[in-house]
């Protein structure tokens, strides 16, 4: 499968226009992660046990697209963005989305 930001592909055209897909999670924060990184925000530096959480939720978002835009017959998926929205105290949703396409080469 495919994926771009962009609108298009350099080498190859768009031949049809399958719609929306989608994936999203929902991560909520761990206790024993909050504590680490309460102590590192007393020293400074990256909080790695959330950017590991993040890179989690966005791999899986992902996944979750392409396995819908695998069910519509697509080859890529073009125009990607990830959106994040708070759900409750403590957890959020990562969502990604984009339009599943149908591709030929130029």
């Amino acid at each position: 499968m495919l994926i771009t930001n962009q609108d298009v592909f350099a080498d190859k055209n768009i031949t049809r226009t399958l719609g929306l897909v989608r994936g999203n999670t929902i991560r909520a924060r761990h206790i024993g992660n909050d504590i680490v990184a309460g102590l590192r925000n007393l020293v400074g530096g990256e909080v790695t046990e959330y950017t590991k959480m993040l890179a989690e939720a966005r791999e899986q978002s992902i996944d979750r697209m392409i396995a819908e835009a695998e069910k519509l017959g697509a080859d890529a998926v073009v125009c990607l963005r990830f959106t994040t929205a708070p759900v409750m105290q403590g957890a959020a949703e990562l969502l990604a989305y984009g339009t599943a396409v149908l591709l030929e080469d130029k």
